[in-house]
């Protein structure tokens, strides 16, 4: 999803058009004949009270201008007709499919997966497997090949040893004999996964199935799982502009004056790169196995023991580290992990399971018989030429000819026709017409089941019916933005430049210096290097007479600096020359400025990406009132006082 996108979807949830009114219910304001109700401002407003940055917004009266503005946006994009796009319709039934999942699984069922997901995931399982590739569409004669060729495997593996086998008969198409490593609960399929779970340590798997073909599993280990880290690290990065240390180089010297006994937070504020940890100290936050993308990092990590071990220096693909241990702790109680893993139970192979209890339930609801309709007449119709995807309904097919009842829906042969022509498609398994067409029929009803609750859960349930109004606006918002501000960098070139020439003081670089930062926990360090330096001495040499390869005394940054930069203190003037010591950072430091850079303009090219966006929003601005004066908004002052006297309540 496009970042615009995302923004435009959170302005959606924050500011909410809810649809359903109370007859009592007052009316705030009018937009060209379109009431918004003082009920929906209240609710809006309260729910959004903690997300809004802006203490401004706060206000009643300056939230009801942004308010305003969302809804005159709205209004704006009907009349453009913005809601009868067929990618909106389109986009908008995709989203509604998928929020629907979210209403229409079976709490029971979920609640007892979420359960097992809790314990397989508080321990990791060590394996290795053989699998038999074979397709899930794949006839019955290749699917018993399949599996007494598993057996066999099996069987040879008992005797001979797992490993042995395993590596022998890998091939990387038809048979594969993998090392697996550990994994926890959500790692593999969740076939895979039981099987290796149900498995005790020693033993080999029973045959079993997945979408891949027929394993077996070797178990070798299973261990609690290692938990949750909490850890601070310094970073370095290549850097620009630093001519004087190598990464590889320089975290080898703060690693020695941690050694020395300098203090690892006030260290990681003065060196390391991570821009988001740095001034805390460099901390961290907590993670657990597998959530990073940095194996080197997360292996170091969960190597550290106790609280306060400090790594070696090690090199990870986002550049070099020193990790400290701050805390450590095992698997969260699972009242704590329920949410996640219900979202992630609800993605995963486990679905299938919920949603055949779905089928059940939904049945029940809108009272469905159970029992299979008489389905001999298309089995009748049935041939060879449905394998052939030239399959066709015959010209006296019983189009009216009733089939099923879904609540207060009436499902015709016509329909369940229709679906066996769609479902010409994929690879298509032959077996006897009858049992084929019960298939197909099954199938058919639980489409129609979960269609037939799609269409409806906007009218059984208040919360998904929020919800999706939310969405709807969101999608309306997006295209009108995009279509109308956010393109202007490529239909207004023009007028950006003229914005430029309009507001060049907005787009000036500040006064810089370039300089060589030196840093040290002693002053009388500094003292020594500030004469070497006045004497011209090259900083590589007094890197050399002050440290040792035992000992680090200072460490030197280089490079183009402005006042706000981490590694200067607030009040050093920019002047040539060589500064007085600072206490900055809990360390003393000094700084040779070599050159003062003034303020400078930028050009068009150099500032274009801020200016695109400052014009972007001049655009917005002027645009929003010209929306105030095409369409006519009469506010009601008596209801916005009640809304104020209840929010002040």
């Amino acid at each position: 999803m496009k970042l615009k996108y995302f923004l435009t979807l959170l302005v959606a949830f924050l500011i909410v058009n809810i649809n359903a009114q109370s007859e009592n219910d007052d009316i705030l304001f009018v937009v060209d004949n379109e009431p918004v109700y003082t009920s929906e401002f209240i609710r809006v407003y309260n729910k959004n009270l903690d997300l809004v940055q802006d203490e401004s917004q706060k206000n009643v009266d300056e939230y009801l201008k942004l308010f305003t503005s969302y809804k005159l946006k709205l209004r704006e994009a009907k009349e453009l007709g913005f809601h009868n796009k067929p990618s909106y319709k389109r986009e908008l039934a995709n989203y509604k499919k998928q929020l629907a999942k979210s209403f229409m699984k079976d709490t029971k069922v979920t609640n007892a997966l979420v359960e097992e997901a809790y314990e397989r995931i508080s321990y990791d399982v060590k394996a290795n497997h053989i699998l038999v590739k074979v397709a899930e569409s794949a006839n019955s004669q290749d699917t018993l090949k399949a599996y007494n060729q598993i057996v066999s495997l099996r069987e040879r593996a008992l005797k001979e040893g797992f490993d042995s086998v395993r590596k022998e008969v890998h091939n990387g198409q038809t048979l594969f004999g993998e090392e697996l490593g550990y994994f926890s609960g959500f790692k593999m399929v969740y076939k895979f996964e039981t099987a290796a779970f149900n498995t005790n340590v020693g033993d080999i798997s029973q045959p079993f199935r997945t979408r891949f073909g027929y394993h077996i599993v070797d178990v070798l280990d299973k261990r609690k799982s290692r938990g949750e880290r909490t850890v601070a690290h310094i970073m370095l990065v290549n850097k620009k502009g630093d001519t004087i240390n190598k990464p590889e180089v320089k975290i080898q010297e703060i690693y020695k004056k941690i050694q020395q006994g300098e203090d690892f937070a006030a260290l990681a504020k003065q060196f390391s790169d991570d821009k988001s940890s740095a001034p805390k100290g460099g901390a961290l936050a907590p993670f657990s196995s597998g959530q990073l993308s940095s194996p080197e990092f997360e292996n170091v990590a969960f190597g550290l023991e106790n609280k306060d071990d400090i790594s070696v220096p090690f090199k990870s693909a986002y550049g070099w580290h020193i990790v400290k241990l701050i805390n450590k702790k095992l698997i969260p109680p699972f009242e704590a992990m329920k949410p996640e893993l219900e979202v992630k139970v609800k993605r995963d192979d486990r679905s299938k399971l919920i949603d055949e209890a779905l089928n059940e339930t939904l049945m029940k609801q809108y009272k469905v018989n159970k029992a299979i309709p008489d389905l001999n007449y298309f089995v009748s119709i049935m041939n060879e030429d449905y394998f052939k995807r030239s399959w066709k309904l015959p010209s006296d097919f019983n189009n009216d000819n009733p089939l099923l009842k879904i609540g207060k829906k009436q499902f015709y042969y016509r329909d369940f026709g229709d679906f066996l022509l769609k479902g010409q498609k994929g690879r298509l398994v032959r077996t006897d017409f009858k049992s084929f067409v019960i298939n197909k029929y099954n199938a058919f009803l639980s489409e129609s089941l979960v269609k037939y609750k799609e269409e409806n859960l906007e009218y059984e349930n208040e919360e998904f019916a929020h919800i999706l109004a939310e969405y709807r606006d969101g999608l309306l918002l997006f295209d009108l933005m995009e279509n109308t501000i956010w393109n202007a960098s490529k239909t207004d070139s023009v007028d950006i430049q003229n914005y430029y020439d309009s507001h060049k003081e907005n787009y000036v670089l500040p006064e810089r210096i370039n300089a060589v930062v030196a840093s040290s926990t002693k002053q009388k360090t500094l003292k020594k290097v500030s004469k070497l330096l006045e004497q011209g001495m090259p900083i590589d040499e007094i890197k050399n007479l002050v440290n040792s390869n035992d000992k680090i005394e200072v460490i030197f940054t280089a490079g183009i600096m402005e006042s706000n930069d981490k590694a200067l203190p607030k009040s050093i003037p920019f002047k040539n020359g060589i500064s007085k010591i600072y206490n900055h950072n809990e360390s003393f430091v000094l700084v040779q400025v070599k050159e003062v850079l003034t303020k400078t303009q930028q050009t068009f090219e150099e500032s274009k990406g801020k200016v695109v966006s400052d014009y972007q929003n001049f655009k917005e601005e002027n645009w929003i009132n010209g929306l105030r004066e095409k369409y006519n908004v009469v506010l009601d002052q008596q209801a916005l006082n009640r809304v104020k006297s209840q929010l002040n309540n």
